[in-house]
Parts: C-alpha cells; sequence; structure tokens
C-alpha cells in the first residue's frame, strides 16, 4: 500500500511560518468577513482569559475574531484625516 508520506497533521506547524503568515487565509469567504489585506495579531493569555473572551463573544453571537476587530477598532479609531 502506498500512501503520502508528506501529509501535515491537523495542528502541525508549518515548516515555513513567514511564508504561512505571509499568504493568509486561504479559506472561501464568508459573508460579513474580513477584507482580504488583513494581517494577523498574535497575544498570550490565560486560559482563564480566553474563556471568558470566547463566552462573551458567543453571548453576543458573534465570533471571537469580529468582537476583537470591534474593540480594537473603538480602541484605536483611523487618525488618517486628523492633524497632528
Amino acid at each position: 500500500m502506498t500512501g503520502r508520506t508528506d501529509k501535515r497533521g491537523f495542528a502541525a506547524r508549518p515548516t515555513d511560518p513567514d511564508g504561512w503568515i505571509k499568504a493568509g487565509d486561504t479559506s472561501a469567504a464568508r459573508e460579513g468577513a474580513a477584507p482580504a489585506n488583513t494581517a494577523r495579531l498574535t497575544i498570550d493569555v490565560t486560559p482563564a482569559m480566553r474563556g471568558r473572551i470566547k463566552v462573551a463573544a458567543f453571548n453576543r453571537g458573534i465570533t471571537v475574531a469580529d468582537m476583537l476587530r470591534e474593540l480594537l477598532a473603538r480602541e484605536f479609531p483611523d487618525t488618517s484625516g486628523d492633524r497632528p
């Protein structure tokens, strides 16, 4: 029986992390999804904080990513038209 030996596991780390990050998400676009020109942001949180964030998003009926995008947009508004 011949099988593929280069098959990556579900949670396997990519061999080229920089290329993986630059490639972005290749999944099908969904309604209300973020624009294609986005960047990933990785932060470290405690498991308890992660749980609270997930529960808050679930209670609001939105995804964690959408909730955090809204939070960041509110806290860091676009000031490109403002004078320094």
